[in-house]
């Protein structure tokens, strides 16, 4: 490993720390950027408020469902091509090196914009809190601030003090839900009903809405790829991740939607969603455990929302580490600390640009006086957008699965080369059309706007540009060129 003369304690073209992280490690930071308590909290309620619909529930078993066909034929990729760049790598080595570089600006745009989005919920949530609670009056972006810098701590050191801090903070989210659907099940106003969890509740008017609204929930499930250097056995631990975290993931929020239904009362789901949104979960626990665990599980929605942003925070550390280390951006950002093996300049790269985007946002927020301006345009705005990227993305490895198989079987079955990869990738593309046939809706617009068709564009104008980028290198630069979504190659991987 060289030093680098320009930055002391760090190492150009290093590697990451290997061997750090097992099957737990992994699904932790994966559910973590799910941010459970934040899916309940505030992703239920807007689900049910808009679609109007009480089969929310059973729409998240048929998300995990259609994810779990997609990732059979990803988790069996996982065991041949291992590589920080994830989407990036599967995508050069199952379709093109030219279409890599495209996916690779795309998966950038998509990390960077959930991770940045979801800091504007963060601070605007604890300067409400701390408004409402105690009569305290600070800047959201304050909060924001704050946050930059401990995310930003923690993306520079070793990635086992990340999973390990995700631990506990996704830990006690699932405690403080539990709590919530405990209480749900003893209120029960109208009694307990399956309804919400049958099919019939969700295949009717809504759907689209519930569909769309809902596979941003499991964000971040696919990441388990990214970190496939530094898992202690690649091979097995990837694919497990993945498979465990939707699994967990879809049966929790399945249970806890219905909970909540069950809690409130089917009949007034819908209309206490479209008057208390995200504070429907906390005035519910007001009224039935009182101030005290309600401000608890309040903090617990804060540190849920931290754990999504570390665990964002890394994948994008790590799409910008691996791109610099094959030159496909500037070979400084593959650079690693030489202490804790962290990819610190993509990581210090994604908090210069989550700065530069949230004072973006506070300059063109400071005539509103909307106490929601955050809210409804940074976080809106971005996390949608993230999502609709990462679904397209997810469609496109589905392809990349398939040429990745068709040109050497590997000894994988057919189901898992091409049956599952097909159908995953369909059900995928059904999801994308879904997504953008709403996308008015989830920017909480009644038509059509400029904003409508920018959005989408700042997701596809990266691909176009990083295909064009892609072109220039095989011409000027053809070793570089070679290596792209290639150069790793784990000697423990199965052959």
């Amino acid at each position: 490993m060289t030093e680098s003369s320009a930055e002391p304690g760090t190492a150009t073209g290093g590697a990451l720390d290997r061997r750090r992280l097992g099957v737990s490690s992994i699904t932790l930071m994966i559910i973590a950027a799910s941010a459970p308590l934040t899916v309940i909290a505030g992703g239920v309620p807007t689900s049910l408020a808009v679609s109007g619909s009480l089969g929310v529930p059973f729409g998240y078993i048929v998300l995990a469902v259609i994810l779990l066909v997609f990732a059979v034929g990803y988790a069996a990729m996982s065991r041949f091509v291992t590589n920080a760049g994830a989407f990036y790598a599967y995508i050069a080595q199952g379709i093109s090196r030219i279409a890599g570089v495209g996916s690779s600006l795309v998966a950038l745009v998509c990390y960077n914009a959930m991770q940045v989005g979801i800091f504007a919920l963060f601070g605007f949530t604890i300067s409400d809190w701390l408004g409402t609670r105690f009569g305290i009056t600070t800047p959201w972006w304050l909060w924001v601030g704050l946050g930059i810098i401990a995310v930003g701590i923690l993306g520079v050191n070793r990635v086992d003090l990340s999973a390990k801090v995700l631990g506990v903070l996704v830990a006690l989210e699932f405690v403080a839900v539990i709590v919530f659907d405990v209480v749900s099940f003893v209120a029960q106003p109208e009694g307990v009903t399956i309804a919400p969890l049958a099919p019939s509740s969700l295949f009717a008017p809504g759907i689209g809405v519930v569909l769309a609204f809902g596979v941003a929930a499991f964000m971040g499930f696919e990441s388990a790829a990214i970190y496939a250097e530094e898992a202690k056995d690649p091979a097995r631990t990837i694919p497990r991740a993945t498979y465990l975290a939707v699994v967990v993931a879809g049966v929790f929020y399945a249970l806890s939607s219905w909970a909540m239904i069950v809690g409130v009362g089917p009949s007034a789901a819908v209309a206490q969603s479209q008057e208390l949104g995200p504070g429907l979960l906390f005035a519910f626990l007001g009224e039935h455990v009182g101030v005290v665990v309600t401000d608890i599980v309040h903090i617990l929605f804060i540190t849920s929302l931290f754990a999504a942003l570390q665990s964002f925070h890394n994948a994008v550390a790590r799409y910008f580490f691996s791109l610099g280390r094959e030159g496909v951006l500037p070979r400084w950002l593959g650079s690693v600390r030489a202490s804790s093996h962290a990819p610190w300049a993509g990581s210090v790269t994604q908090t210069v640009i989550a700065i530069v985007v949230t004072l973006g946002f506070v300059i063109a927020g400071a005539s509103s006086d909307d106490p929601l301006f955050p809210v409804l345009t940074m976080f809106t705005w971005l996390t949608n957008t993230g999502a609709m990227g990462l679904v397209l993305l997810m469609a496109i490895v589905g392809i990349a699965v398939i040429g990745f198989f068709r040109r050497d079987a590997r000894g994988v079955s057919v189901w898992v080369r091409l049956v599952a990869p097909v159908v995953g990738t369909v059900l995928l593309t059904v999801l994308l059309v879904l997504i953008l046939a709403n996308f008015d809706m989830m920017l909480g617009q009644e038509e059509s706007n400029l904003l409508t068709w920018v959005l989408p564009a700042i997701v596809v104008l990266p691909g176009v540009a990083g295909m064009i980028w892609a072109v220039v290198l095989r011409r000027r630069d053809p070793a570089t060129y070679a290596r792209i979504g290639h150069s790793v190659e784990d000697p423990d991987r199965v052959a």
